[in-house]
């Protein structure tokens, strides 16, 4: 296998493309924007995302917050959550907060996570996994008509079904009144529910580990 070496400017070169997708993300329409362009687009919209970032999360209601969105984390529509509306120059007072694709042709009206079985997305009541249903509000089955919408017995790792646990959208303060960590705030686009290392696992997972910490403080 060939050894490829980068000096130090093609270091810097790639962490500032790297800086640049995870301020811009799919902004630029897949053309980079220019130098003028990108200092113009960090100006405007930085100071908005800075003041209205939305934290994503999954969970049951009045419980833990199961699974953390992030930039790359998938939709029920089958796209990541980077693809969807994450920037607002005024936060919508209805709740709950819609999010729709971004992707031309989908008909997502608003981010909506769906947990995973290891690596294959969990089936509906109905049997049919979650790309046989329309993305569509509703997400009524396409390959049955006995199927009333995407509904999953599955069960979390809370213990707690899928089926009664919901995306939850909301901002800093509403997040700050659930007594829940904020993180600190950062520029980078479709940020989620990320606001640590910890973020990255399930939240019970968290939980566990937390509680086996204290223990060993004891």
């Amino acid at each position: 296998m060939e050894r490829v070496r980068l000096d130090q400017s093609a270091l810097r070169a790639v962490d500032e493309y790297w800086e640049y997708r995870r301020i811009v993300g799919d902004d630029d329409g897949g053309t980079l924007l220019t130098p003028e362009q990108y200092e113009e687009y960090k100006r405007k919209v930085l100071p908005l995302r800075m003041k209205n970032r939305l934290y994503v999360s999954f969970g049951v209601p009045g419980g833990i917050d199961c699974k953390f969105i992030g930039p790359e984390t998938q939709c029920f529509c089958t796209h990541r959550y980077k693809q969807h509306k994450t920037d607002f120059e005024v936060i919508p007072s209805g709740r709950p907060l819609a999010l729709p694709c971004q992707v031309r042709g989908c008909q997502c009206s608003t981010y909506e996570f769906v947990p995973r079985n290891g690596p294959t997305p969990v089936r509906c009541k109905c049997k049919h996994l979650p790309q046989d249903h329309s993305e569509a509000a509703g997400h009524l089955c396409k390959k049955c008509t006995s199927c009333s919408g995407f509904q999953s017995p599955f069960t979390c790792g809370c213990g707690q079904p899928s089926y009664a646990h919901q995306t939850l959208v909301e901002t800093k303060a509403e997040r700050e009144a659930r007594g829940r960590p904020l993180g600190r705030d950062v520029p980078y686009a479709a940020m989620g529910g990320l606001t640590g290392f910890s973020s990255l696992i399930d939240g019970y997972l968290a939980m566990e580990a937390s509680d086996l910490v204290n223990k060993c403080r004891v």
